[in-house]
C-alpha cells in the first residue's frame, strides 16, 4: 500500500480536491461544505492525513479531524474549525473519505493505521469519531470501541460514538 500511496498531511492547494471527495463520499446532509473544508485545511492541516497516489499525486482519500481536550464529539466540531487546539490531547475525527474507485482495497484500514500511529507518536490520548450503525464493525476492526449512541445529531442521523485509546 505504501508503494502506491503517500500518506501525509494535506497541502493548502488540496482543499478543493478534499471538498470534492467529501461531496462524493457523503450525502448532502452529512458532507462538509466547501467553505468549511477550506477552513479546516487552513486551520488544522496537521490533523489531516491524505492518501495521495505516488504516480499522479491524486488524492484517493483522507481522514480529517480537530485536536481538543474534550472527550465527546459534538456537532460544533463539524462547523467550527476554530475549535481546533493544536496542543489538544484528543482528536475528533470528522471524516474518513475514500473515493469509490479505491474502495475494497484496504485503503481505509491503512489510512486509519497510519493516522493512529502518527497521533500515538504525538502523544495523543484518545481518538474519537462517530459512525452510522452499519459502520460499527468496520471501526471495531480498526481498534475502536463502541461507546453507544452519540449526543451528536449531525445531518439528522443517529450516530454511534467510537473511541480508540492511544496513550494513558
Amino acid at each position: 500500500m505504501t508503494e502506491r500511496f503517500e500518506f501525509r498531511p494535506i497541502l493548502p492547494e488540496e482543499a478543493d480536491q478534499a471538498a470534492e471527495i467529501e461531496r462524493i463520499c457523503f450525502p448532502p446532509n452529512e458532507a462538509c461544505s466547501e467553505d468549511i473544508m477550506r477552513e479546516r485545511v487552513r486551520t488544522a492541516p496537521d490533523v489531516f492525513l491524505v492518501a495521495a497516489e505516488r504516480q499522479t499525486g491524486k488524492l484517493a482519500g483522507f481522514i480529517d479531524g480537530l485536536a481538543t481536550d474534550e472527550y465527546s464529539l459534538r456537532d460544533e466540531f463539524y462547523t467550527q474549525p476554530e475549535l481546533h487546539n493544536p496542543d489538544g490531547k484528543n482528536v475528533m475525527i470528522l471524516g474518513l473519505d475514500v473515493l469509490p474507485e479505491y474502495r475494497g482495497e484496504g485503503l481505509a484500514r491503512e489510512m486509519m493505521y497510519q493516522y493512529l500511529r502518527r497521533e500515538w507518536d504525538r502523544d495523543r490520548k484518545w481518538i474519537i469519531l462517530t459512525c452510522l450503525k452499519s459502520k460499527i464493525k468496520m471501526y471495531e476492526k480498526m481498534g475502536f470501541q463502541n461507546r453507544g449512541i452519540s449526543d451528536s445529531a449531525w445531518g439528522k442521523e443517529q450516530w454511534y460514538e467510537m473511541t480508540c485509546v492511544l496513550n494513558i
